[in-house]
């Protein structure tokens, strides 16, 4: 029986973004939501890679210790909180990755090479990736391989402006999750912001190794028609939100992305490949259902816990001020270093920070540096596996070739924050 319904494990997870959206009209259709996604999480559990089950094992009996125990102590959450914490993100990135259908065709052209060719392939990773996500990295990656494998440069380059796309992209599953853990964050207020250190990341990037490391770099063929696509999109999820902010973020991506991107894709026949993508492809997202179905019974039990002793967390008389958000974002990034996902480090601090009542855009705009810092600088994040393991860059370069870069764009956003949210 299980055989038969992991041959159907697409469908499932393409019901489980309709009816998340279905449930905007019919509020009790979040259950059917809710039990297509722990459906695909059992069924799917013994297919995971083994460090993913390591992972989400840990997150999940923590995550159960903890409401036990409080539960014990007379404080249990409910079973809704406890199954539906973080069920907003899957449909997110469900539709997000419906996007990978728009992936540029220009694979004939000769690839281009020199200082230009470092700016053109930095700032197309950034707005591509940004709306195609971690599918870019196979896109660009594929094509400038040499043998297997990625130069120096072209590793620095790829991570750091994919991830740097986190500061601003509505369509990064890092906007999901600050929604989530900062509620009542206005895109608008961080995206300004945003823009600017993702801006500071690329042309740092693009200084180093064209100008300080002189290397010679081959890049990607970027053309302005391929940077169209995620320009429209993205200005039409900012329009949404600003002429429909009753619909949230991320019920504007769910419902713009997946026909947008089957209007868009190249390939022809649309017919064919969407089954193909559906049965096949959309599948990639399974790890994700794992990991924040099982890190939103941790934060859960971590919050659960947090009630049980008021006293010992008790941050009276404490202000969310810059201090506090350089201890936190050096705190956060250091723990991404080390391997440990962004998401498990906001899940914990955020109920430790909410009851200070910070500006959560301000509080979004931490967990957002959070992200884009540690991803493009740890050999341990998904981009970094995915340059360790498909094009063979060695895990201790990442780290070594990215150390300053992680300081230097902490001191940056800090910077940004004292200026643009502290004033």
């Amino acid at each position: 029986m299980i055989a038969s319904i992991q041959r159907n494990t697409g469908w499932i997870i393409l019901a489980t973004l309709i009816m998340f959206i279905l449930s905007n009209l019919i509020p009790s259709a979040t259950v059917v939501v809710a039990s297509l996604a722990w459906l695909v999480l059992i069924v799917e559990w013994h297919r995971l890679p083994s460090g993913s089950r390591m992972q989400a094992s840990f997150l999940l009996f923590a995550g159960i210790a903890a409401l036990i125990f409080s539960a014990q102590k007379g404080i249990f959450p409910g079973w809704e909180k406890i199954l539906t914490q973080n069920l907003q993100l899957l449909p997110m990135f469900i539709a997000v990755s419906f996007l990978s259908l728009t992936n540029p065709m220009n694979q004939d052209e000769k690839l281009p090479s020199g200082k230009r060719a470092i700016a053109t392939t930095a700032i197309g990773t950034n707005l591509i990736g940004g709306v195609i996500n971690l599918s870019i990295m196979f896109v660009f990656g594929d094509r400038l391989e040499r043998r297997q494998t990625l130069s120096k440069g072209q590793a620095i380059l790829l991570g750091r402006s994919f991830c740097a796309a986190a500061w601003w992209s509505p369509f990064f599953l890092s906007a999901g999750v600050a929604l989530t853990y900062a509620p009542g964050m206005e895109y608008n207020r961080i995206l300004l912001p945003g823009i600017i250190l993702s801006a500071t990341a690329l042309c740092y990037t693009i200084i180093e190794l064209g100008f300080v490391r002189k290397i010679e770099f081959t890049g990607y063929p970027v053309r302005k028609e391929s940077l169209t696509v995620p320009l429209l999109l993205a200005v039409a999820v900012i329009a949404g939100h600003s002429f429909f902010p009753e619909l949230g973020m991320i019920m504007l991506i769910c419902l713009i992305a997946p026909p947008a991107a089957i209007l868009l894709m190249p390939s022809r026949p649309r017919a064919l490949y969407l089954r193909d993508f559906i049965t096949h492809r959309i599948t990639s997202t399974v790890s994700q259902f794992v990991l924040f179905l099982t890190a939103g019974i941790f934060s859960v039990g971590i919050t659960s816990i947090i009630q049980v002793y008021p006293e010992i967390f008790d941050f009276a008389g404490t202000t969310f001020n810059p201090t506090l958000f350089a201890l936190i974002s050096a705190l956060l990034i250091s723990m991404g270093l080390i391997g440990v996902h962004p998401l498990v480090g906001i899940s914990i601090v955020s109920p430790l920070l909410l009851p200070l009542q910070p500006d959560n855009s301000q509080l979004a705009f931490l967990f957002l540096t959070c992200w884009a810092i540690s991803t493009g600088s740890s050999p341990l994040s998904g981009v970094g596996l995915v340059l360790s393991s498909r094009y063979r860059v060695p895990a201790w370069s990442i780290l070594a070739n990215n150390f300053h870069y992680a300081i230097t764009m902490w001191i940056c956003a800090n910077l940004v924050n004292a200026l643009y949210f502290c004033r």
